[in-house]
């Protein structure tokens, strides 16, 4: 059975009835209707338990996702002793195609895809008394959530392509490719941007206190368009990704850490942060590659993303000396769009046709960790070496590096600590899923 079917039938059987992973700012219950009650007919008294649902299978083997992909980067080794697969097929890029990393990141996406369009089957059947604003601020915030969930899939699978059409569970679309996929993730925020354009002043539901300054039409299309900024440097379409910052919520002189997050807590059925874990443990570790700690300039306050351990700790031949300090508690929010990428990508649009727009946006970065202006060559070459760089450290943990270095053609450039380690392109297609 393939694993998006697989993961349908489990959302009939439990994703919607209970959805059990957070829990609404105001401590509602998540309980709600069953699948078919929300696809036949979503009712204004089923919207939030079914819009939680979906910001909390957004969450589901995060962890596994962001530990793959920054192994991948080079940014850290993650060794548990539960699992030796970490530091074995994923550090050697000999990856398995029936294995947790494979398939728990792909299943899980897939299942909060599966949410999404379960609610705008019921959003299509509603008899309920939305106004059409109501009606568009839904569609525009699932579609918006729908091409993140994309993004990820894609992100991680790129050359060995994704399947876009899930609808029906019995009779699954074909793979498409990676700018395919690209390019309808940009057409979905595209729809979304303006269905939330004309969305009215508020939603008729709840989102969670991550979204806090963007739980509205106007604050939400501002997220939208900074996540289309993001596809839109993917592919390459530089002049698209200047129009969307410019309605997007980067500011080059605000807050960097400004932004969209998953939360969590330790209340009831909600989950803590997945990737927390306290300073100097033995046998379930994060550490930072040396290089992290070896290149980071001085003074530079990201360098405090990673804390010199007590003791140095070894497995199979690697060796850390500092734990990866990202998240200092188990209910720290975990960004999905922050201020800071925005701005980089700001520089990296510039860098070619605009060089000291580009330098700009570099300095507000440098200057905003305690660095100095940079000083180096204005050419298209050194200010992608800069930003790469820059990007490195301001992103550190959140599953960028692997991909940046990827789609600039800089994998060659990550280190292997071992003969045997290599970095690998993408994610095998789980097994199940094979054409």
């Amino acid at each position: 059975m393939k694993i998006i079917k697989k993961y349908y039938f489990i959302l009939l059987a439990i994703s919607v009835t209970a959805f059990t992973s957070c829990e609404l700012e105001g401590g509602e219950s998540l309980n709600g209707a069953s699948t078919n009650s929300i696809s036949d007919d979503l009712s204004r008294g089923e919207l939030p338990q079914a819009m939680s649902g979906v910001l909390s299978d957004m969450r589901n083997r995060l962890n596994t996702q962001v530990d793959v992909q920054s192994i991948f980067g080079r940014e850290y080794y993650y060794w548990t002793s539960s699992d030796p697969r970490f530091e074995g097929d994923v550090v050697t890029g000999n990856l398995d195609n029936n294995t947790f990393y494979t398939t728990s990141p792909w299943g899980s996406r897939y299942a909060a895809i599966k949410d999404i369009n379960l609610m705008l089957q019921g959003l299509d059947n509603t008899t309920a008394d939305f106004s059409a604003e109501e009606i568009n601020g839904i569609r525009g915030v699932l579609n918006t959530l729908k091409a993140h969930e994309f993004l990820m899939v894609a992100n991680n699978q790129y050359t060995n392509g994704i399947r876009l059409d899930t609808s029906d569970p019995d009779n699954l679309g074909p793979f498409v490719t990676h700018d395919e996929a690209l390019a309808h993730i940009n057409d979905l925020l595209t729809t979304a941007a303006t269905d939330l354009a004309n969305a009215g002043s508020s939603f008729p539901f709840a989102l969670t206190s991550g979204y806090s300054g963007f739980d509205t039409p106007s604050g939400f299309l501002e997220f939208n368009k900074g996540l289309n900024a993001r596809v839109e440097a993917y592919r390459g379409n530089y002049s698209n990704v200047l129009s969307l910052l410019d309605d997007s919520f980067m500011d080059m002189t605000g807050n960097l850490n400004d932004g969209v997050y998953h939360t969590f807590s330790l209340a009831g059925a909600d989950i803590p942060n997945p990737l927390y874990l306290a300073l100097n443990q033995t046998s379930n570790v994060r550490v930072a590659h040396s290089s992290f700690v070896d290149d980071a300039l001085p003074n530079d306050s990201r360098a405090n993303k990673v804390v010199e351990r007590e003791s140095s700790v070894e497995a199979s031949g690697l060796v850390g000396t500092h734990d990866v300090f990202i998240y200092q508690s188990n209910v720290d929010v975990i960004p999905i769009l922050r201020n800071e990428e925005l701005v980089l990508l700001y520089a990296e649009a510039n860098m070619a046709s605009n060089p000291v727009d580009a330098v700009m946006a570099i300095n507000a970065i440098r200057n905003a960790v305690g660095l100095g202006d940079y000083s180096g060559a204005v050419t298209p070459d050194a200010l992608e070496d800069e930003i790469l760089f820059q990007r490195r450290y301001s992103l550190f943990g959140e599953g960028h590096r692997w991909v940046d270095m990827r789609r600039f053609g800089r994998l060659d450039e990550l280190p292997n600590d071992r003969s045997t380690d290599a970095v690998p392109v993408a994610v095998p297609i789980p097994a199940n899923e094979n054409q």
